[in-house]
C-alpha cells in the first residue's frame, strides 16, 4: 500500500478521466469507485448514486480522484512525469494524452482535463547528470527547442552532432 497518493480535484469529469488516463497506461486499473449517498449529496449538490471518488492505480502508482466541483483547477504547478524507454513508447503515449489537450514545450503537455503532464525519454536523465557541462548544455539546448522530445536528436546533441 503506498503512503502517499495523488489526489485529483475534478469538477464532475473523475470517472472520465479516469478511465482515459486507465486505457493510456499498462498495468493500469480502477480499484473502487464510491457512490454519493443522500447525505452527501445533499452536501455536495451532486446527484445521488454520482461517483463522489474513485481509487485507481496507472503502472501500479495509486491515485485518487474525486468529483469535487469547480472551486479548483489544475495548473503547471503540479504535473507527471512519464518516463519512457523509446521513442515508440514516447510517442504512443504522447499522442494519446495530447488527444483533446494541448502540446506545451520541453515534453510538457496538458491533457483534456487540464492536468498537465512531462513525457521524457528515461535517458534523458542520464544525459543531464554527464559531468561534462558541455554535453548537458548541448542537450538542454537541444531540448528548450523541442515540444515532443526527440531522443535521437538528444543523443546528437550529447555527442555534439546536433546542429
Amino acid at each position: 500500500m503506498e503512503k502517499i497518493k495523488p489526489f485529483l480535484w475534478f469538477d464532475s469529469q473523475a470517472e472520465e478521466a479516469v478511465r482515459f488516463y486507465t486505457s493510456i497506461f499498462k498495468n493500469s486499473k480502477i480499484r473502487n469507485t464510491v457512490r454519493h449517498s443522500e447525505a452527501s449529496a445533499r452536501m455536495s449538490g451532486k446527484p445521488v448514486h454520482s461517483v463522489m471518488t474513485i481509487d485507481f492505480e496507472l503502472n501500479g502508482q495509486e491515485f485518487i480522484a474525486v468529483n469535487g466541483g469547480p472551486a479548483f483547477k489544475f495548473n503547471e504547478a503540479v504535473s507527471f512525469v512519464v518516463q519512457c524507454e523509446d521513442q515508440q513508447e514516447l510517442d504512443e503515449i504522447w499522442s494519446k494524452l495530447t488527444d483533446g489537450g494541448e502540446e506545451v514545450h520541453c515534453g510538457w503537455l496538458k491533457d483534456r482535463f487540464g492536468v498537465s503532464w512531462q513525457v521524457v525519454p528515461r535517458v534523458l536523465n542520464e544525459m543531464l547528470r554527464d559531468p561534462d557541462p558541455a554535453k548537458t548544455g548541448r542537450v538542454m539546448e537541444a531540448l528548450l527547442k523541442m515540444v515532443k522530445l526527440d531522443i535521437a536528436e538528444l543523443k546528437r546533441a550529447s555527442e555534439g552532432d546536433a546542429g
